[in-house]
């Protein structure tokens, strides 16, 4: 399983745009062959702060995500509404995922 971590930061005055576009990328991705979850989260300190933690059933699945056209629509807003675009980290779990089971 590969797990993902997307952060990125509204520039000001556009922390409720970032959201919304955000929030449309949730139930396509949801639905992606090879996702096990995709989650967004808002920092309860920073509220232009916004996080994707994903899990993805491989590589392939991540990579045939980030060509979809509703992550690529995405891509092309990204420059007007965020600070410095999408900080992502990729890790493999190393534990069992008793919930897979």
């Amino acid at each position: 399983m590969l797990t993902v971590i997307a952060k990125m930061r509204a520039k000001p005055g556009y922390e409720e745009r970032v959201e919304a576009e955000l929030l449309k990328l949730v139930e396509p991705t949801r639905a992606e062959e090879g996702c096990i979850n995709y989650d967004l989260h808002k920092s309860q300190i920073e509220p232009a702060v916004f996080v994707f933690y994903e899990n993805w059933t491989s590589r392939e699945h991540l990579d045939k995500h980030l060509a979809s056209p509703h992550l690529q629509a995405w891509g092309k807003l990204q420059p007007e509404m965020l600070v410095h675009g999408v900080e992502v980290t990729m890790y493999d779990m190393i534990t069992d995922a008793p919930w897979l089971k």
